[in-house]
């Protein structure tokens, strides 16, 4: 049984390894028609390429991704689209240390636990250089979900300093490729991670994304909710270890009269329906029993600081006995930073798979 795929109509499915010759992904179920060019993928790749700044990995990887089926002319066809990208930069000899021993925080002791062999190098196939591939994919996802769509992210929190609410800015995200919508967080972000670059010791981050320009009635009751199918797509990025939607963990302190989206008489609505409500609130973050409300999606995640850190770590070696590691390597002090692109590309690639689900049922 395979887990390297997810998707129902619109499915993915990924292929290699942080230290093998490529990496690539097959995208099925893309409609036809769809105008889609490798510099408009390479776009959203850029987003998440190390070494773009100080403040994450050195892994000098060009990430040139190519279409190798699926497009002609400019335009996908409805076959699967593969696509592929070379590793150039992989030092393998930087995991050599590790090759007997269990690093903490890490897929190796789980791993060769279940599968009775691990691929040392970088982590292999639980490395999060699989996941430029899903940036790669979004790109193709949000094609599918049009220009009315629009899907970001940003950076929260890194540490223990948070962006001031009231000076939130989402033009301000792309600065310094921190994904930072404060000018003034920002030097505070940057002297934090420099300070722990030195320290050889990593921060965890918080990341806020949000989806505009969703229609009602996407997601279906029970087992094809929306946002169980979005919480599982988040959860399933390397080092993120939780998620809220709307208010969150929020909803705990306040009582029923508090926590309701009232709704107030709209106008200009479609169909069988005279008006559209008005929301007061969004507690529910945009979906309510697993099906989209109209208004934004909103929600937020938890990532953990980066495993791989330059301190000795107590741990056992693959015969059981005591030993201790220190992790070598390029590794970014807060790997919350790329993954921002990803938390797009993830959500990109669930709402489209939900768009052409509400297509093939409800028309």
């Amino acid at each position: 049984m395979s887990f390297n795929s997810f998707g129902r109509i619109l499915r993915y499915t990924s292929w290699g390894e942080s230290h093998g010759l490529s990496i690539g992904c097959v995208i099925d179920g893309v409609p036809p028609l769809i105008a889609i060019s490798k510099e408009e993928i390479q776009q959203d790749i850029e987003r998440r390429r190390s070494a773009l700044s100080r403040h994450t990995s050195q892994r000098k990887e060009r990430d040139r991704v190519e279409i190798l089926s699926g497009v002609f002319e400019g335009k996908t066809t409805g076959t699967p689209i593969a696509l592929e990208i070379i590793n150039e930069d992989a030092r393998s000899k930087d995991y050599a240390n590790i090759a007997k021993v269990y690093r903490p925080g890490h897929a190796d002791y789980v791993t060769e636990r279940k599968y009775g062999i691990r691929d040392w190098r970088g982590g292999g196939r639980a490395s999060a250089r699989e996941t430029v591939m899903r940036v790669a994919a979004g790109a193709i996802a949000r094609k599918i979900l049009g220009e009315k769509v629009v899907i970001r992210a940003a950076l929260s929190q890194i540490g223990k300093i948070k962006v001031d609410e009231k000076r939130w800015s989402w033009e301000d995200c792309h600065v310094d490729n921190l994904f930072c919508p404060d000018k003034e967080t920002l030097t505070l972000w940057q002297k934090n991670l420099d300070e722990a670059r030195r320290k050889g010791v990593s921060l965890g981050g918080r990341i806020k994304a949000q989806a505009c320009g969703i229609p009602v009635g996407w997601g279906a009751p029970l087992y094809g909710k929306l946002d169980a199918d979005l919480a599982a797509a988040m959860m399933g990025i390397n080092a993120v270890k939780a998620i809220e939607i709307g208010a969150g963990f929020g909803v705990v302190e306040r009582d029923g009269l508090e926590n309701a989206d009232e709704m107030l008489e709209g106008s200009g609505g479609e169909k069988k329906y005279s008006s559209e409500p008005q929301f007061v609130t969004n507690n529910a973050g945009g979906i309510i029993g697993g099906i989209s409300t109209g208004q934004d999606i909103s929600f937020s995640l938890a990532v953990k600081p980066t495993s791989s850190i330059r301190k000795s770590l107590r741990t056992i070696d693959v015969d059981g006995k005591a030993s201790t590691v220190e992790t070598l390597g390029r590794h970014d002090p807060c790997v919350a930073i790329r993954a921002v692109p990803i938390v797009e590309a993830m959500l990109a690639l669930v709402l489209a798979d939900h768009k052409l689900l509400h297509r093939a049922q409800c028309g």
